[in-house]
């Protein structure tokens, strides 16, 4: 079937497209939510064994007293504040990419965890945390009777 080529509905398209791309380039840069609580900067892993759930969250330049973590109602949230040390006015600077202020990045898990057994470690700038499966969570194996 021959469908007739409409040049006005690609353009459209482009149109749309290139709003999209002003509006997350310009109007709102991510340079300028620095002070803003945000979750850009937080990249997260989060993989399943057999006995447990483990989140790993990248926090460079943090340590381990600026970070909290708290679950509830099966959803983690980490938290972390992190100030600059000392305000120097002295200095013009030409690039300033290194971001200060509150940081969050909240997580659905996909399974049941008991949250009370959790672990939680701080490594290089990585904190890992471990979340025990509940019983009923952990795959079971059934056999066939024959």
């Amino acid at each position: 079937m021959l469908t007739r080529w409409d040049p006005f509905r690609e353009m459209l398209s482009i149109r749309d497209a290139m709003d999209r791309l002003f509006e997350e380039s310009f109007l709102r840069p991510a340079w300028l939510t620095a002070g803003e609580d945000t979750f850009a900067s937080m990249p997260i892993n989060l993989y399943e064994t057999d006995k447990e759930l483990v989140l790993e969250a990248t926090l460079p330049g943090f340590s381990p007293d600026e970070v909290d973590i708290e679950v509830q109602n099966n959803t983690v949230v980490i938290r972390a504040e992190h100030t600059e040390e000392r305000e120097e006015k002295e200095r013009d600077y030409h690039i300033r990419e290194r971001r200060y202020g509150k940081f969050y990045r909240q997580v659905a898990l996909p399974v049941e965890v008991n949250a009370d057994k959790a672990q939680a470690e701080f490594k290089n700038g990585v904190v890992v945390v471990h979340f025990p499966k509940v019983e009923q969570a952990k795959p079971r194996k059934i056999k066939i009777k024959k």
